[in-house]
This record gives C-alpha cells, sequence and structure tokens, in this order.
C-alpha cells in the first residue's frame, strides 16, 4: 500500500512535523513538504475562452504521487481556525487540474483512497479546529476521498 504525507507547515521540524513523524514511524511512506516546494497560486481562467494557462512549477510532481498512492495524509498546523497557507494554495489547484488534459481523469483517479488528517494547534484544536476538519471533509466529499479520521495534537 502506498503512502504519501502532505506536510503543511511552514516550520522546519515544527510541531506539526513532529506528532506526524510520530504517527508514521512504522510506516513507509512518500514525504512531501509543500513549503520546500514552489507551488503558484492558481489564477482563475475558467471562465476564460482559452481556460488555464500552463504553469512551470513543482506542483505537477506531487499531484502525480498522489495519484500513485493509496492513502494521503494530510498534515497541517492550524492557522486562523484553518489550514495552513501552502496547504490551501495546494488544495486550490486542484480546480485548475480538474480541468487540465495533462490529467484527464484527476477527479477519478482520487476517489477512494483513504484520506486521513493531522492537525496541530496550541489553544483546544479539537474545538478552534473544527472549521477546517469541515472544511476537509467537504474537499473530500468532493473529491471522492474516504476520509477516514483525523489526529490532533495539541502543543
Amino acid at each position: 500500500m502506498k503512502t504519501v504525507v502532505l506536510y503543511g507547515s511552514t516550520r522546519e521540524n515544527g510541531n506539526t512535523e513532529v506528532l506526524t513523524e510520530r504517527a508514521i514511524k512504522n510506516l513507509s511512506a512518500h514525504r512531501v513538504f509543500l513549503k520546500d516546494l514552489e507551488i503558484n497560486h492558481i489564477v482563475d481562467q475558467r471562465h476564460d475562452e482559452d481556460g488555464f494557462t500552463r504553469v512551470e512549477d513543482d506542483y505537477d510532481r506531487v499531484i502525480l504521487s498522489m495519484i500513485d498512492a493509496d492513502v494521503i495524509i494530510f498534515a497541517t498546523p492550524i492557522y486562523w481556525y484553518g489550514m495552513s497557507s501552502v496547504m490551501k494554495t495546494f488544495i486550490d489547484r486542484w480546480s485548475q487540474t480538474a480541468r487540465d488534459d495533462k490529467f484527464p481523469n484527476f477527479k477519478e483517479s482520487m476517489t477512494n483512497k483513504s484520506v486521513y488528517l493531522i492537525a496541530v494547534g496550541g489553544d483546544e484544536p479539537g474545538i478552534k479546529g473544527l472549521p477546517l476538519v469541515q472544511q476537509f471533509k467537504y474537499v473530500c466529499e468532493f473529491m471522492g476521498f474516504n476520509f477516514k479520521a483525523i489526529y490532533w495534537g495539541k502543543v
């Protein structure tokens, strides 16, 4: 079973990374540190006649690792009751990928993948992270992911 872990923290060896590494210590996984990659913001061109302009960055490489995986773990600190900016930027780009002829079956290729969320916060993360969980569940529902569980970390 292939597992990919998407780290959304912007801090090297931060609490999210430490907790996630403990959670997956006995698991063989491909680790993706979003902070170390160039992933450009989406430019919404859904309604443009020519559609989306190709973007040259590290994004496609991450998408390919997700398509190849059976299990995806999203690990993010809780920032202002939601996911980190690097995680959000990455997920926002899915709107473009869903219309990209390089990935003609993007959404279908994600269906039924087992997905876990690791969310880390300092002040009542199980309560103040609820907006993140709701947003994440909607994302999973839209993509057809099989959302398995959330793991909370408190620092």
